[in-house]
């Protein structure tokens, strides 16, 4: 269907009375209104490009992180998702399922918020997962020199998963975010690794309470 104007509606309803007009005049207004009604079409039919929905222009982060994601290579241990479809690039969660180490037989998912000045920004990075780790507080945030100060734009998102999955293998006690987890691996490795046994069997450990991860 054909929209017409409010303001040509009213022109021709002000100049037009079929009963004083006579056949030149009335061709005369037909022939404007369908002059109008190409121009409308060729108008809507440009904004939209093939007449369709307009088409939304990708970020470059849109961009780099579809290269980057096209190029995972995730060991037998790491899955990706995409909790808001696939269609949302800048949204997807990484599960990391360690095979060895501390952290064995525990299931831990890491949302990745990609922002659009990616590359040149690093992605914000949160565990979704309580776990008592030295280098993860209990609110999830994550301590990864590449997602701070040593981050490049060369670097990927193969670059943080290796390093999240680095962080399960040999957790660091000299950049920790929770300092008591911290403490213990450094002063009692066999009670940290008690610790964490009973934290990811959903028990508690210094007066918190951990879910059930294996």
């Amino acid at each position: 269907m054909v929209l017409v104007s409010p303001l040509l509606l009213a022109c021709i309803r002000a100049f037009l009375d079929w009963t004083q007009v006579d056949l030149i005049q009335r061709t005369t207004f037909f022939i404007m209104i369908k002059l109008f009604s190409v121009k409308q079409k060729q108008k809507e039919a440009a904004e939209s490009g093939s007449g369709g929905p307009p088409i939304k222009k990708q970020s470059p982060g849109e961009l780099r992180v579809q290269k980057d994601i096209s190029e995972l290579n995730l060991a037998k241990t790491t899955s990706i998702a995409f909790p808001h479809g696939k269609d949302n690039l800048l949204s997807f969660e990484i599960t990391i399922q360690p095979d060895e180490g501390y952290y064995q037989g525990g299931t831990f998912v890491f949302s990745f918020q990609i922002p659009n000045l990616y590359p040149h920004e690093a992605p914000k990075v949160k565990c979704r997962t309580k776990v008592y780790h030295p280098n993860i507080d209990l609110d999830g945030n994550v301590c990864l020199n590449i997602l701070r100060e040593d981050w490049k734009p060369v670097l990927s998102i193969n670059s943080i998963i290796y390093g999240l999955q680095y962080l399960f293998l040999d957790p660091n006690p000299d950049d920790p975010l929770n300092h008591e987890a911290a403490q213990v691996l450094r002063d009692h490795p066999w009670q940290f690794e008690a610790n964490v046994r009973k934290s990811i069997s959903g028990g508690y450990v210094g007066g918190h309470h951990f879910p059930r991860l294996i």
